[in-house]
């Protein structure tokens, strides 16, 4: 079965497409300006249902002019007044909404509440929950429902913001070329990073791994200048008495047979009687971990070759690298050694007294049964023996005993009954000892086997968030079809946020865009669409990102300036950088939907484009030349205080884009004008007054040019 789309719904970076539903087109032909290449019917903007309490609200909002509106929802969980979420709009409400966009020929676009961060499902502490990730994979469908009865498809955008990570150290950050460590945190970042390893069994955190700290751990034995070995074979390679050969850096045991890493030994130094140990920095911990990590490729191969069965690789220590696709996405990283040494050392620990603990239970054991033999033995006599000459095995006991025994004599029985109970005490303690002792290593050992760092189990567990939305979004898209509803697909379309969490830097969202599609092929696959290019398509379809201008702007808290350079020569080197991210974000064809709002570079004041310092018309022209033909929706924010609607901010932007203004029938404004004259203009000036436009301001709410009510 074939589930794909007519042109019309193609991608928004590679052809237009014309909207079906009702048979109209939305926007103004003919109007885009010749220097960005946006017109007015292309902006939308941002209607936050809590804030605007109700569909007669939002229909008040439809007059000030814009043709694209999305709903943004601000509540989880159950909804109350200022905090609304899907499901309080019920079915009357939303047929409302879509008789009101079918008579303003209004297109809806969704955001789903900005009460989900990601959808890893990872809480502050670094656990990664299944039950978190449930929770906010509901609220997410319950705003793809909403799109598909209201809006019949379009872009659904979720906030990202997966999990928190360094910047210093981001894989990012240190690549070779012009941005190189061109962001910090703080100045002492890369010395205090700190990295979160899980249990992959449960999600849950079992330790952070610091930079700053250092793991100690044995010294393990192996062949090399230190070993009696290299002396004797003069550092060149030899074969041990199994056959097997030892070359430089292989461990060994003390007789200098090879060994398997697991089963390596500490190094004994005979001068100062002890067993030597070393502290591990970050950077031995990198070669660990590159040891580890040559050491797991290894058995996967000989998984995968058969050589050695499925259960004996569980078995080991790389079990989580069972379902790896391939050799290449094998990696251990530093901060997994951190945690995977510790355990080594404990378990370690735990052997050597289980060992100690258990030593002599076999001795012991068989003491017990010659105890017990004994006593049986001198039970039997003690029966047998005339009462009156029951005094004489007393005193040939208590001879043989001597000073072992009270004044008063006793039958031998009692004597052994006394020693045995003794040796069965010593046996449970030994027993008891020794075991938990041994099950504390097995459990050590056990969880080396599970031990992840956070970020690589949360990047798993939020692209298979996104698939399964997608995978949802797919089947109402279909439904859509079926009745002849479709506007455009439904897709998710993730956003970029803040710059301290994954999923703010383009090349992150390239990586969480393409690993969430991968996945989606995979559940695509399970449905029985078996068709790679087919699979590959509708997973292109049904997820995207959505790039916020202002929230990649706010990486510029973070730049690393040149002090050579002054101001305006640094802010222009990250205008620099923007837009080849943004660049690179659109030739790796993940952008779908745009939202345009501004800042200063510190936090996401939500400013109308051009009032901040985020190079908005340099993007949107990047966007254009580049085929982008989605939604670009305005998000209001500050204008709802310092100016006198939210809509201010779509007209700033008509004004920052030199857009054009129509239907001045007037003749008071001179023909082929533009927003920047008229947009706090005073009398040619493009300086505020606010009180110049007093009443006259355009405003959100309807009337008649009379200010009589409209009853």
């Amino acid at each position: 079965m074939n589930y794909g789309y007519q042109d019309e719904y193609a991608n928004p970076l590679d052809r237009g497409y014309n909207i079906a539903h009702e048979g109209h087109h939305h926007g103004f032909p003919g109007q885009a300006t010749g220097d960005v290449g946006v017109s007015i019917g292309d902006l939308g903007m941002t209607l936050g249902l809590g804030p605007v309490p109700n569909v007669k609200a939002v229909q008040s909002k439809l007059h000030a002019g814009t043709k694209k509106l999305e709903f943004v929802f601000t509540g989880t969980g159950k909804g109350q007044s200022g905090q609304q979420t899907p499901g309080m709009y019920g079915k009357k409400q939303r047929q409302a909404f879509v008789e009101i966009g079918a008579a303003n020929k209004i297109d809806f676009t969704t955001h789903s509440t900005f009460g989900v961060y990601g959808l890893a499902g990872m809480d502050q502490q670094g656990n990664v929950s299944k039950a978190a990730k449930n929770f906010s994979l509901s609220e997410v469908k319950r705003a793809v429902e909403f799109a598909a009865d209201v809006a019949f498809g379009g872009p659904v955008v979720v906030h990202t913001g997966e999990y928190q990570r360094p910047i210093v150290d981001a894989d990012w950050n240190e690549q070779e070329g012009p941005w190189k460590e061109k962001f910090r945190m703080f100045s002492d970042e890369k010395g205090r990073t700190a990295y979160r390893v899980v249990d992959t069994r449960t999600g849950r955190l079992i330790s952070e791994a610091s930079k700053n700290r250092k793991v100690a751990r044995p010294v393990y034995h192996r062949y090399d200048e230190k070993s009696e070995q290299w002396k004797t074979y003069e550092g060149k390679d030899y074969v041990d008495e199994t056959g097997q050969a030892v070359k430089a850096g292989n461990y060994i045991d003390y007789f200098g047979k090879k060994v398997d890493p697991a089963e390596r030994v500490p190094r004994f130094n005979p001068e100062k009687q002890e067993f030597e140990i070393e502290q591990l920095d970050w950077a031995h911990l990198q070669k660990e971990a590159d040891e580890m990590t040559e050491r797991a490729k290894k058995a996967w191969r000989e998984y995968k070759s058969g050589k050695i069965s499925k259960e004996k690789f569980v078995e080991g220590p790389w079990q989580r690298f069972t379902d790896y696709p391939n050799e290449e996405s094998i990696r251990v990283r530093p901060e997994e050694a951190y945690i995977i040494t510790t355990l080594e050392t404990n378990a370690a620990n735990s052997r050597g007294w289980g060992t100690y603990y258990g030593g002599d239970f076999e001795e012991t054991l068989e003491n017990i049964k010659k105890l017990r033999k004994a006593r049986e033995f001198y039970q039997k006599i003690q029966e047998s023996v005339d009462p009156e000459e029951k005094w004489r095995l007393k005193r040939q006991a208590h001879s043989i005993a001597g000073d072992l025994l009270p004044t008063e004599m006793e039958f031998p029985t009692q004597i052994i009954d006394r020693v045995l109970k003794e040796v069965e005490k010593k046996m449970k303690y030994s027993k008891e000892a020794a075991s938990s002792q041994w099950s504390q290593a097995k459990e050590s050992e056990e969880t080396q086997r599970h031990v992840e760092s956070a970020d690589a189990y949360a990047f798993r567990e939020s692209c298979d968030s996104y698939a399964q939305l997608a995978m949802n979004a797919f089947d109402h898209t279909r439904d859509l079809q079926k009745k002849g509803k479709l506007k455009k697909p439904l897709a998710m379309a993730m956003e970029n946020l803040f710059p301290e969490q994954y999923g703010a830097h383009p090349e992150e969202m390239i990586k969480l865009v393409k690993g969430s599609r991968d996945r989606m092929m995979e559940y695509l696959k399970q449905r029985g669409i078996k068709e790679e290019k087919e699979a590959k398509e509708i997973a292109r379809r049904h997820i995207t990102s959505t790039f916020d201008t202002g929230h990649l702007n706010m990486w510029r808290k973070y730049w690393v300036g040149d002090p050579k350079k002054s101001i305006a020569e640094n802010d222009s080197e990250f205008d620099k950088w923007s837009l080849q991210k943004l660049g690179e974000m659109i030739d790796a064809d993940v952008v779908g939907h745009i939202h345009l709002d501004d800042n200063y570079g510190y936090q996401d004041e939500h400013l109308a484009p051009g009032e901040g310092n985020t190079p908005i018309r340099d993007m949107v022209k990047l966007l254009k030349q580049k085929g982008y033909k989605g939604e670009m929706i305005v998000e209001p924010g500050s204008d709802y205080t310092t100016d006198l609607t939210g809509f201010h901010s779509v007209m700033k932007t008509w004004r920052h884009f030199n857009l054009p203004v129509y239907g001045q029938g007037s003749g008071l404004v001179p023909l082929k004008s533009s927003w920047e004259n008229v947009g706090y203009g005073w009398f040619g000036q493009t300086a505020p007054p606010y009180f110049t436009f007093g009443a006259y301001s355009p405003s959100e709410d309807w009337t008649l040019w009379s200010n009589v009510p409209l009853e």
